[in-house]
């Protein structure tokens, strides 16, 4: 017996650490997942895990990491686990819940957003511990033949009976073969890493379950579908995405990742310390208790929470600096003594020093900001954003950016 066999924790503690903060779209398939999770636990081996992340953008927000938490949580109980980049899907796109064809990126534009993706994950995974591997490995492998074969373990009707495919068939708008081929791609991937478990968000299952189907097909032990809730936004009510502005970026400095988690609604809090902190389920119990008869107050909470997110993605230090940041700056709306500086020749359009600083990315946003009540240029909120400002200004871009204009 090996020592990696006989340091691994009993079952049932395996499975209580495992199935906290899943979530399943029924009860039976819960069921059935908790069944064959426990089944394949009992064998008393290191379980091949694996979860995969098309790399469509640069960078990975904090709503990537619930999935990666989880993998952390096998790594950490003796199982072997896979980062999967999935180099060869991206060029295709994942059309779960889109109702549009997602517009397909460049070989170089998945390079270089594959290129920080194992730095970012590390920042949760066991460097030492992880195996990354990407899907082009062996999917750009495949001939016409080996497609045509693989497309004959499945039926239209089951790509059809997806909620986004059904949609857009109904108002006439175009549905392309490649997507229907993603799902048989990342089945591939499972069959290909022989995998015994599979990590995926809830709008994941399908393409979960195509790799069960495909893997019993060929004579391997269907994988066990784990399946995460989808986090939610800063807004409480979007999936965490870019393209809503609701996200907290990995890789964001620790006063943004702070600031952002504190402005979540207090009905998010207990889901963010589910799926993004390291807190043990009893004592993300504890907190709930303490918020449901109010001897915990939300804000309190909900420093503690920011506190404990921003220490993942940086460092303790780092987060009880940006603590402090947010409680002198926003609660008692002091203007810092130190703050971003940024070199200016005489008077300039208050849009274009937002745009060059990158605090913000369009003219667009800067009208948004306006309207909020969110840009403020010397302790007076701005109605106009046609406004110039010069040096010695001091500019506050939402609740905790700030920027100082001095001279060139």
């Amino acid at each position: 017996m090996t020592n990696a066999v006989r340091e691994m924790a009993p079952v049932e503690e395996q499975m209580r650490i495992l199935m906290a903060g899943t979530e399943f779209g029924d009860e039976p398939t819960r069921v059935t997942m908790e069944r064959e999770l426990r089944a394949r636990l009992n064998e008393d081996r290191p379980l091949r895990v694996y979860c995969g992340y098309d790399p469509t953008r640069v960078d990975l927000h904090i709503g990537h990491s619930v999935s990666m938490r989880k993998l952390r949580q096998f790594q950490d109980l003796g199982h072997d686990v896979t980062f999967l980049i999935g180099s060869f899907t991206a060029t295709i796109g994942d059309p779960t819940g889109r109702d549009k064809t997602r517009p397909v990126l460049t070989t170089a534009e998945i390079e270089e957003n594959a290129k920080t993706y194992t730095d970012q994950a590390f920042a949760i995974l066991d460097r030492a511990k992880t195996t990354i591997r990407y899907n082009d490995e062996w999917l750009s492998k495949l001939t016409f033949a080996d497609v045509t074969r693989l497309t004959g373990h499945y039926t239209v009707q089951q790509f059809m009976r997806r909620e986004n495919f059904a949609k857009r068939q109904e108002n006439g708008d175009p549905i392309h073969v490649s997507e229907f081929l993603y799902a048989m791609m990342q089945a591939y991937d499972a069959y290909e890493l022989n995998a015994d478990v599979q990590l995926g968000g809830t709008d994941q299952t399908f393409n979960l379950f195509a790799g069960r189907q495909l893997q019993e097909a060929r004579g391997q032990q269907p994988q066990v579908c784990v399946t995460l809730p989808i986090l939610v936004g800063t807004d409480g009510h979007e999936k965490m995405s870019k393209s809503y502005g609701n996200y907290i970026g990995i890789t964001e400095p620790a006063n943004d990742m702070f600031g952002k988690v504190m402005s979540i609604p207090d009905s998010a809090i207990v889901t963010y310390f589910t799926l993004v902190t390291p807190l043990a389920p009893a004592e993300v119990d504890e907190i709930a208790a303490g918020l449901e008869s109010r001897a915990l107050a939300p804000m309190d909470v909900k420093k503690r929470l920011a506190e404990e997110i921003t220490t993942v993605f940086t460092s303790r230090s780092e987060a009880l600096e940006a603590r402090a940041y947010f409680e002198a700056t926003v609660q008692r709306k002091e203007t810092p003594d130190e703050m971003p500086e940024h070199g200016v020749a005489g008077r300039i359009a208050l849009t274009d020093v937002l745009r060059e600083a990158e605090l913000v990315k369009s003219n667009g946003e800067v009208r948004r900001l306006v309207a909020e009540g969110g840009l403020v240029v010397n302790g007076e909120k701005i109605a106009d954003f046609n406004i110039e400002v010069g040096p010695g200004d001091e500019i506050r871009v939402g609740r905790h950016r700030y920027l100082r204009l001095v001279a060139k």
